[in-house]
């Protein structure tokens, strides 16, 4: 793509100022307290959301199956689907005088139990699902196919999985045209910089957290040595998964604030190529380099919990827990390792 006019402006000046060019470090101050004013207003949401972990709608109740034990994901805190003690063709067929018994980590399930209630149909239904709840589940059935044939036995397995919802952020790096890197300008514009910040996210819920900021020596192409800031920063919702929410309304979603906290950061930084492209004078000592801001959006299990597409392919984006009860043949559970490095969608654990 060919740069634009302030672009190729821009690396002239570089280029003037890789030469020796004089810049007044004062100047840091007024572009400091101008990136003030450049604070953008709200806007919209923006349409490509981080995918939120989500249950097909026909999960809603599930059937077992007499061959291998099923499994059920369940969000932590929220009620589950109801769990059928029926395999799909006895769904659809007349059973006389069904008798349904349900046995789980803890033992025998009775129908007054306040966290696991069984319907008089014979259907698990759990409330207010906790972590020490996930583990095998086993349901005994007997019933008559028709009044004049012989009790019939049927035995399912489901495995329920406690997961919930990744912690979701954004991670953003760029480039600053810097001081030399032994100056004071650089610190007192880096806590500058992230005030600023902060401030554009803070109505958001959201705060901005510096993860790493380094100033190196770089050779530009057919000119001299310049120092640059390289800051990478992260936006994370200020949410706890018990604690108070922002507000009530959808629109207040995790997900959509921090894409909306992410829209006003990436503009916000698009407005100071604006204004130095529209300076008449010299570029001031320390400003942003065109271009270099690059972000990607993380999402992470919580300690205990992992995402693995293989061994939960209608669960893939939720963070499933790693051990669920005393379960432990090979079908079980196996929880992705963590020490992975962020990339684009990375998905590990804390």
């Amino acid at each position: 793509m060919e740069a634009s006019a302030p672009g190729r402006a821009r690396r002239g000046w570089r280029r003037a100022r890789a030469a020796g060019s004089p810049l007044s470090r004062a100047a840091v101050v007024l572009v400091v307290s101008a990136l003030v004013l450049w604070a953008p207003p709200s806007v919209g949401y923006l349409d490509r959301l981080p995918r939120s972990a989500q249950l097909p709608q026909d999960s809603v109740k599930i059937v077992g199956s007499p061959n291998i034990p099923v499994k059920v994901y369940v969000m932590l805190h929220q009620k589950s689907p109801h769990v059928l003690c029926v395999t799909q063709r006895l769904r659809n067929s007349e059973l006389v005088d069904p008798s349904f018994q349900w046995h789980g980590p803890k033992g025998k399930i009775i129908s007054e139990n306040s966290t696991a209630q069984i319907t008089s149909t014979g259907s698990l239904v759990f409330q207010n699902f906790e972590e020490s709840m996930s583990g095998v589940y086993t349901c005994f059935l007997e019933y008559k196919p028709t009044v004049e044939e012989v009790i019939k036995n049927l035995q399912l397995k489901y495995v329920v999985y406690a997961y919930r919802e990744p912690h979701y952020y954004y991670q953003f790096t760029a480039r600053y045209h810097a001081a030399p890197c032994n100056s004071i300008y650089n610190i007192s514009f880096e806590k500058k910089l992230l005030q600023i910040l902060s401030k554009l996210v803070l109505d958001l819920s959201c705060e901005v957290s510096l993860l790493k900021s380094e100033c190196h020596r770089v050779k530009m192409q057919r000119a001299g040595l310049q120092n640059e800031l390289f800051f990478t920063f992260s936006v994370s919702s200020l949410d706890t998964e018990k604690g108070p929410k922002p507000c009530a309304d959808h629109s207040c979603e995790s997900s959509k604030r921090l894409s909306k906290a992410k829209n006003l950061i990436e503009r916000f930084f698009n407005q100071q190529v604006e204004v130095l492209g529209r300076r008449a004078e010299p570029l001031p000592e320390i400003y942003y380099i065109e271009g270099t801001l690059q972000m990607v959006w993380i999402n992470r299990c919580f300690p205990g919990y992992g995402m693995n597409i293989l061994k939960h392919p209608r669960c893939p984006e939720c963070c499933v827990i790693c051990s669920p009860g005393s379960y432990n043949s090979r079908d079980g559970i196996h929880c992705l390792q963590c020490n992975s490095s962020l990339v684009f969608g990375a998905k590990a654990c804390l």
